[in-house]
């Protein structure tokens, strides 16, 4: 399939899902629910305490307080298309002429645009809070979300793709989760974890990205960390684009 046809087709889904999502504010606000909970309540307990790093509590909270909500809000979108299966939508779908990979594109591009603005709203609510960052750090920050959101939520339509019913495709997701948020650092730096558990958190990939948005937040952006967060957020989210495309082809989205 040649670009235009795909980025019109892409442009088709995105639409159709863009205004089911505006139409539901409920959807918009409530998946940062808990993110803004670990601000207003969490965050204050950090104040003052050594971090183990440059920077405010602030600047170490927030961008871990990001990529959860990117983490725990993509990582459960595959419940909508178990929905679909159930409504017959997705096998409609499957009969029109619509690329394979715009159907999983424009999916997970609301999914990126959605979880975006709730970051937006976090990081308002955290400047009132007392977050003090560089624009440029922030705008790094979003940019992660993104690709974070969309990674994970190319993996997310495929597992439930195959899994098919909601009572399989819960306990797969929390048991990927879970043991993501309490490795890669997302509270806390992993630094003030004993040494054994900080080297194993170096085999979860989402703590380079943690760690390259809070460098961002530093300011710092000339740096291993953000080089390392860069090239695993890239090739993460090609890899996940990839695997999803080949399962929806496969089976029939």
């Amino acid at each position: 399939m040649t670009a235009s046809p795909l980025l019109s087709d892409t442009a088709l889904i995105f639409g159709r899902y863009a205004r089911q999502t505006l139409r539901s504010k409920f959807q918009i606000l409530f998946g940062i629910l808990m993110p803004l909970l670990y601000l207003l309540f969490f965050g204050p307990l950090l104040t003052g305490m050594p971090l183990g790093s440059t920077g405010s509590s602030w600047q170490v909270l927030v961008p871990g307080l990001l990529l959860q909500l990117g983490l725990f809000s993509a990582s459960f979108a595959g419940f909508a298309i178990i929905i679909e299966n159930g409504y017959g939508v997705v096998e409609r779908m499957r009969v029109t002429p619509v690329s394979r990979l715009a159907l999983l594109l424009g999916r997970v591009l609301r999914d990126a645009a959605l979880f975006v603005f709730q970051a937006v709203l976090l990081v308002l609510a955290a400047l009132v809070m007392g977050l003090r960052a560089p624009l440029a750090g922030i705008l790094i920050g979003f940019a992660f979300v993104a690709l974070l959101t969309l990674s994970l939520a190319s993996l997310s339509y495929a597992l439930a793709m195959k899994v098919r019913t909601p009572q399989g495709f819960g306990p797969a997701i929390n048991s990927i989760a879970m043991p993501s948020m309490l490795l890669s650092g997302l509270m806390l730096p992993m630094t003030l974890a004993p040494a054994w558990l900080n080297v194993l958190s170096h085999f979860m990939p989402f703590r380079y990205l943690v760690d390259a948005v809070r460098s961002a937040y530093l300011g710092s952006y000339a740096t291993t960390t953000m080089l390392y967060g860069g090239l695993v957020a890239v090739g993460f989210a090609v890899l996940a684009v990839t695997v999803g495309t080949r399962v929806f082809r496969t089976a029939g989205a």
